[in-house]
């Protein structure tokens, strides 16, 4: 069975830093993608930044303060976001996309949300 397993989340102060990881679980092929979305209260869920083929892609909110890594022995991406601001305040969700075999056939997983407060 394949889960999606977040970390990392927690009440900070405007300025500090946090680091989530999203860590893919279960019998696994091949991970083709790895995205970070984010979504307030009475907001739409919006896309923080997306990993794929070793190139990475940033929201223009997010680009120069939060940083990707990767262990890729272990499935597991790592969310640096660093120089936190209140309106990053949000539930943190991952998004994988995986095969279990090598037959061409893909599928997506979320993870189970975790919650960055950044209070001012």
């Amino acid at each position: 069975q394949v889960q999606l397993v977040e970390s990392g989340g927690g009440l900070v102060q405007a300025g500090g830093s946090l680091k989530l990881s999203c860590a893919a679980t279960g019998n696994i092929f091949e991970i083709k993608s790895m995205t970070w979305y984010r979504q307030a209260p009475g907001k739409q869920r919006e896309l923080v930044l997306t990993t794929s083929g070793g190139s990475t892609n940033y929201a223009d909110s997010v680009t120069g303060r939060f940083t990707i890594s990767r262990d890729n022995a272990k499935n597991t991406v790592y969310l640096q976001m660093n120089s936190l601001k209140p309106e990053d305040t949000a539930v943190y969700y991952c998004n994988a996309v995986l095969a279990y075999k090598d037959d061409g056939k893909w599928y997506s997983y979320w993870g189970q949300g975790t919650q960055v407060t950044v209070s001012s």
